[in-house]
């Protein structure tokens, strides 16, 4: 009886030591709950509920079931405008920027004197507040006195009305987001580095070239790296925003436009303009979700297929 009550009362102090460790777990992680909660669950549930009802920040809420999602796809014409310039945006762009970033990372892994430096000089772009940024690329792309044109004017091309011409606005955006593919180019240099040299070692002495081993090595290497590049840049790609409407809206409020032929009219700017600008936080809502959905989708299609292309080490 005296080993089974001491066997008992350890027993008990182990649950109580346990118990008073989730306690103090629990204490310290209600900050988080809270504002997990209060910030974003329920901020989310409201935005569902919100965007099934003609709501105004102004006149509150009124339920209008699926009303607000079948005007965007019947009878908003800029919606699909959105859509396009939006999918433009992320899928060319995006396309651009790991190219891009790839390339000069590729070259910033060779031994090349000051590298530390280059390496360096590549990364700034990508830290300058993107406000300022845009800023400087106005100047650039001035279609008068930018320093782009006065280069074209030189080489004998001519100059090119960037921010004023329809045909040129995205190439232009594009242009700017290739220039900030700091960011990108530093995880591809990390992953880059966690290449096995013995597999370069190895594919030399079976006589294989540049070329090849770049395709049969470092790609299949990078191919986990480019799964996590392309799936955050398409998210990112789908929430474009910040560039365009600085060059954009820099006449004022007074004068907010989308661009020449609305060619600078993207997603999140309209949805932006819809709730904040015109009042209609509801058609604002169902706008977020649609783009919450397709951001879903897209994701999941491309985790399905990268069992096909994408490649780890230990497999």
């Amino acid at each position: 009886m005296a080993i089974a009550d001491i066997t008992t009362r350890k027993s008990k102090k182990q649950l109580a030591y346990k118990l008073q460790r989730n306690l103090w777990g629990l204490a310290f992680s209600v900050p988080w709950i809270v504002g997990f909660l209060w910030l974003t669950l329920i901020p989310t549930i409201q935005s569902a509920y919100y965007s099934f009802t003609d709501y105004s920040i102004t006149k509150g809420g009124k339920w209008v079931g699926w009303k607000n999602y079948i005007y965007l796809f019947t009878k908003d014409r800029l919606f699909s405008k959105a859509v396009t310039n939006t999918l433009y945006i992320t899928f060319i762009g995006l396309a651009a920027t790991l190219v891009t970033a790839l390339i000069i990372a590729l070259l910033l892994n060779t031994k090349i004197r000051f590298r530390p430096i280059f390496r360096t000089i590549f990364y700034i772009p990508s830290i300058l507040p993107t406000v300022a940024s845009s800023l400087v690329w106005m100047w650039l792309l001035n279609s008068k006195y930018g320093l782009i044109n006065s280069m074209l004017n030189a080489l004998g091309i001519g100059s090119v009305n960037w921010l004023g011409d329809a045909n040129w606005t995205k190439p232009a955006l594009i242009m700017m987001g290739t220039w900030g593919c700091g960011n990108v180019m530093i995880i591809f240099l990390a992953a880059l580095g966690d290449v096995p040299i013995s597999l370069y070692e190895a594919a030399e002495i079976d006589g294989a070239g540049s070329m090849s081993k770049f395709r049969h090595i470092t790609l299949p290497s990078l191919s986990p790296t480019i799964l996590f590049q392309l799936i955050t840049g398409i998210i990112s790609g789908f929430q474009y925003f910040t560039q365009a409407y600085i060059i954009s809206n820099a006449g004022g409020a007074e004068q907010r436009t989308f661009g020449p032929e609305n060619s600078m009219l993207f997603y999140a700017g309209y949805m932006y303009n819809r709730g904040f600008g015109q009042f209609q936080m509801g058609l604002a809502c169902a706008m977020a979700w649609l783009l919450f959905l397709l951001a879903a989708i897209v994701t999941a299609v491309i985790l399905k297929s990268s069992r096909h292309w994408v490649y780890y080490g230990g497999e």
